[in-house]
This record gives structure tokens, C-alpha cells and sequence, in this order.
């Protein structure tokens, strides 16, 4: 244990650190599978997942002896070379998720960065839209990274503000709304070149579309000759009860970007997916990453995708995602201060009967803490649910459980 306090801690972090975050009043120094101990040796359920990168729990054993073994003997070359770990972690990747070719890349912006240059490309190159006019559509309401193109086209003020001029060719429509989508292929369809959604729109708060939206975008997409690019960061890699959330419709992406879980939260890995006729639109010089493809993430990356496929992580978060919802249900029918609860697999939202101006959420998610759950608000009054994938039975009954407790206690 280290002999500096939470407090001293959080005291050098505020010192020290540029205030870019609002983190909760916990400093973590360990993990294991579901959970997490403080400076002070105290035990929590994790109930964030380090917004779902860590599917596959905590210092996933199986995991680290991998960064371990690879780490050992090399870690970066830089793309100036060809690694021993690269091509084969390509060839695992295109055969787990039916593409053709993949780019690797670092973080998660990185990849949606590298998927917006790819779909601009192949519009002026493929499809013939005049060079300049290339749209990109967006949902509103969308969290896609933080860079300044991205900003671009988000509509949160917070992180738009005082960060412009912004970049231009996007345009965005209302999420789950196939009609509004369809308006403006029709009207605009020749130029644009992609649309980019989430399937479940996190970050806004466990947004989940109609059944068949997904599979009627793609339609659309299809109909126009725009590529349907998903951003599976946040949603793939088995939290929402399948290996990705499209797997739920059935159809598969033109574009897939995936981060977060794809190394189980061991290193920076991510990547955009596509087949041959859009990928080869990138040719030497035009895109790339001094790190991305690196020895140590392809090995780790590996290990971590086998990891969810041998332990069966996809079936656990489905079972287990109906069981937290239809227990939570309950607790909206005994405690007002709950409105409701909405998600797929164990990803989930719990709505507070309060506005999002206000500090309720927030409050509870303390209290939630001091009861030994780890969860934090977002868009003010929603609270975003997502354990690690590896989550037993026994354990979540001990969670749904402190929830209750603390709702009991709770004095808004």
C-alpha cells in the first residue's frame, strides 16, 4: 500500500494535473476482476468498467502474463519494419469480424479520426463526389472523442466551447430517426460519404434505438452508396450481450471502429475494419501511427479477444444484463427517487427522478460509494451501470442489493 493518503492523493492530481476531469472522491491502487480497492485497502464493486474497457475484469490474468511475455521481448519497432505479432493479429481480426483488411491504431479517437480521413477518401476516390464537398452525417446527441474534429460535430456545448473554428463538412439528424435520415440522403445523398453511429448511444446516457434501426440506416446506406460506419468503441467486445451491438440486427458494417475492451484495459489498442475496396483507398504515407500496430498491443489485443470468446463473455452480459433490468424494475416500484432503467446486455442506465441541472445523481453515486459500488453520473441526472464482463451471479445480487441499501438510506 502507498503511505500517501486519498486525500494527499487527490490533493497532487488537483495541484498537478490540468482539471479536465470531475472524478469521484476515490483513489484506486488495485484491481481484480470485478473489483477495485482503494488507498486504503477498502473494497468496491466496479461498476464503470473504465467506461467498458475492462470487459474482461481487472488485471485479467490470462492478459497480463501476455503484456508480460511480449513486453519481455519486444515492444515497439514503429511501422518502419515489419513486427512478428502484427500480421497475425491482423489475420485474427479480420477472421473474428468478417473484413477484409484493418488499420490499427492506438486510442479510440484515433480510430474514429482514421475512419472519418478513410470514408472522405474513399467518397472523392470511389464514389466521385467532387473533391471539398464530402459530408459526413452524424447523430445528435453523439460522443465519438474528444479532438477538435470531432467536437466539430457534437452538440455538447461543454466540450465545444472556446475550442473553435470547427471543421466542417458534417452534418447531423436526430439519433432514431430513420425518417429524418432518409430526408436527407434524398436530398443530399450524392455527396455524402458516410453516416457514423453508435448503436447504443453511451455516453448520452445508454440511448438505445427502436428494434430495426440499425438494420434500416444500413438499408439507406446501402440504397445511396454511403458507408455505414460503426463505432463499436464503447459497445463492442461483448458488452451489450453479443461481440458487437449491430451482431443484435444482424448486419454488418461497411466501416467498424473498435478501442476500449479490445485489449481489456491493459494498453491503448484500437482499429477500423473494412473490406478491400474501401481500405485500399490508403496507400503508404497517407495515414498512420508510430505506436499503432506495435508489438505489445497486437499481443495483448489477441489475448484479450480470445479471452471473450473462450470465458463466453457475450452469453454472461446478456443473461446477466435481463436480470439487472428486470431487478431494477423492482427498485423503481419501491423508491421514487428512481424514474427508470433502459440498456442491453450489462450496459445500463438508471434514470434519477430529478432534473439534469441537479446534484441528485451525483449524491448518489457518493453514497453508492461509501456503501462499496463504484458508478458515476452522466448527463447530470442518469447513472451509467457497466461491471466488467466476468461478473457472477452471487455478485450482482450483492450489488443490486447495495443499490437498494443505499436508495433506502438516500436523503436527496
Amino acid at each position: 500500500m502507498t503511505n500517501q493518503t486519498s486525500q494527499q492523493l487527490i490533493a497532487l492530481e488537483e495541484k498537478y494535473g490540468a482539471h479536465n476531469y470531475h472524478p469521484l472522491p476515490v483513489v484506486l491502487e488495485k484491481g481484480e476482476g470485478v473489483y477495485v480497492w482503494d488507498v486504503e485497502g477498502k473494497r468496491y464493486y466496479d461498476f464503470l468498467s473504465a467506461y467498458s474497457a475492462v470487459n474482461q475484469g481487472h488485471s485479467n490474468p490470462r492478459i497480463i502474463a501476455k503484456l508480460k511475455e511480449q513486453a519481455d521481448k519486444l515492444t515497439l519497432t514503429s511501422r518502419a519494419f515489419y513486427n512478428a505479432e502484427l500480421g497475425k493479429y491482423e489475420e485474427f481480426m479480420t477472421n473474428l469480424f468478417g473484413f477484409d483488411k484493418i488499420l490499427p491504431m492506438n486510442t479510440g479517437a484515433e480510430a474514429v479520426e482514421t475512419a472519418l480521413k478513410l470514408a472522405r477518401k474513399w467518397g472523392y476516390e470511389k464514389k466521385g463526389i467532387p473533391v471539398g464537398e464530402a459530408i459526413i452525417v452524424v447523430c445528435k446527441d453523439n460522443f465519438h472523442g474528444r479532438t477538435t474534429t470531432i467536437i466539430s460535430f457534437s452538440n455538447d456545448e461543454d466540450a465545444r466551447r472556446h475550442f473553435d473554428p470547427y471543421t466542417a463538412g458534417f452534418t447531423a439528424v436526430e439519433y432514431n430517426d430513420t425518417e429524418a435520415l432518409k430526408a436527407l440522403f434524398q436530398e443530399k445523398g450524392k455527396n455524402i460519404c458516410g453516416f457514423l453511429v453508435e448503436p447504443i448511444q453511451g455516453e448520452a446516457g445508454v440511448n438505445v434505438p427502436s428494434e430495426g434501426y440499425l438494420t434500416a440506416c444500413k438499408a439507406l446506406c446501402t440504397e445511396h452508396n454511403i458507408l455505414f460506419i460503426a463505432d463499436e468503441i464503447q459497445t463492442g467486445i461483448a458488452r451489450t450481450g453479443k461481440m458487437l451491438a449491430i451482431d443484435h440486427e444482424g448486419i454488418q458494417a461497411d466501416v467498424l471502429v473498435l478501442g476500449k475492451a479490445l485489449s481489456g484495459g491493459a494498453y491503448p489498442v484500437s482499429a477500423v475494419l473494412a473490406n478491400d475496396d474501401i481500405m485500399e483507398v490508403i496507400q503508404p504515407g497517407q495515414h498512420g501511427s508510430t505506436y499503432g500496430g506495435n508489438s505489445l498491443a497486437c499481443a495483448v489485443a489477441r489475448e484479450a479477444l480470445q479471452v471473450v470468446l473462450d470465458d463466453k463473455l457475450a452469453d454472461n452480459a446478456e443473461r446477466l444484463g435481463k436480470v439487472f433490468r428486470s431487478e431494477l424494475e423492482k427498485l423503481i416500484e419501491q423508491f421514487p427517487l428512481f424514474k427508470s432503467v433502459r440498456g442491453k446486455g450489462l450496459l445500463n442506465a438508471l434514470l434519477i427522478n430529478d432534473t439534469p441541472e441537479s446534484e441528485t445523481a451525483w449524491n448518489f453515486c457518493l453514497a453508492m460509494k461509501d456503501n462499496g459500488l463504484l458508478a458515476k453520473p452522466t448527463h447530470g441526472n442518469i447513472i451509467r451501470f457497466a461491471p466488467p464482463l466476468v461478473m457472477t451471479d452471487d455478485q450482482l445480487a450483492d450489488c443490486i442489493a447495495i443499490i437498494q441499501k443505499t436508495a433506502a438510506e438516500f436523503k436527496s
